[in-house]
């Protein structure tokens, strides 16, 4: 079981300042374990990681809304994320990890709470794999839920991907599918992502593209996906943090400095409106934001 180093807890003040509303699409809570123990089947045990702490790196990053996505260490067992989402208000939504079958009843009392989606993921142990894609799918769609996929290897999007064009809920590739930058705009994957955006239903998450990255920051070799993914659909496009950065053994990122990557990412200013407030707002169902007079 792999023990995971908490995140840079100094985070900077970015240079960028993101537009009002902006939201960070991914990132999870952890414990405390005395309230809210760790899954035995889980595959890593990361360090404590409070609602009061993710509040004030949002607070230092400048923005004003979030989504928070169930971490393997915790399975199947939502209560510790459903706890923050709570402490944190409607700001704050929620991406479950749960099991085909879960009653309407619940997952409607969930939606109440702000849950509006479910994560499958082949990276960590204790979850819900894609052998269960399909009904999975149908009771996201009941809801108007859509789905976070959570690939180890960018060739698993390539083997389910004639499935996921069968879905008529939406999806949300995690962390660009896991698209190496070695490997590039010729790979299959990368084609697959780019077929899949012209369905409608597929969405891409920027989020933890230091793993992804054969160069230190700012990860320069990842701009060329990163540059075909936000002109071909811009309104497909979400951002997310990935604090506290679980799993990562490489040098830990300061989230202020993911913030300050922005720009160079998505380079014009109603492109980054689309990919921090206006798409997340669809998406999660976050309540329009009151109009300045």
């Amino acid at each position: 079981m792999q023990a995971c180093p908490g995140p840079d807890r100094d985070t900077r003040a970015p240079a960028f300042a993101v537009p009002p509303g902006s939201c960070d699409c991914h990132a999870h809570i952890f414990g405390p374990r005395d309230r809210f123990p760790f899954s035995p089947e889980r595959s890593y045990t990361p360090e404590d990681c409070s609602a009061d702490q993710y509040r004030d790196m949002l607070a230092t990053l400048g923005f004003d809304r979030g989504v928070l996505v169930q971490g393997g260490a915790h399975g199947t067992d939502n209560a510790a994320m459903l706890d923050a989402m709570e402490r944190l208000g409607p700001r704050i939504k929620g991406i479950a990890v749960l099991p085909p079958g879960t009653p309407l009843r619940q997952r409607e009392a969930l939606h109440a709470r702000g849950v509006r989606g479910f994560r499958m993921s082949t990276v960590v142990s204790g979850g819900v794999g894609f052998d269960q894609l399909e009904a999975l799918a149908a009771e996201a769609g009941e809801m108007g839920w859509h789905l976070l996929l959570h690939f180890h290897r960018s060739e698993e999007l390539v083997a389910v991907a004639d499935r996921l064009r069968g879905l008529r809920c939406h999806y949300v590739l995690d962390h660009l599918a896991r698209i190496r930058a070695d490997e590039g705009l010729d790979s299959p994957a990368f084609s697959t992502v780019m077929s899949l955006l012209d369905t409608d239903r597929c969405w891409i998450k920027l989020a933890s593209l230091y793993r992804l990255s054969s160069q230190p920051y700012p990860h320069a070799d990842m701009l060329p996906m990163i540059h075909r993914v936000v002109a071909a659909r811009p309104d497909r496009m979400i951002w997310g943090s990935n604090w506290p950065h679980p799993i990562h053994t490489g040098p830990m990122p300061n989230d202020g400095d993911l913030v300050d990557l922005i720009p160079l990412w998505v380079p014009d200013a109603a492109d980054r409106q689309r990919m921090l407030v206006d798409n997340p707002q669809a998406l999660y169902g976050f309540e329009p934001l009151p109009r300045q007079t």
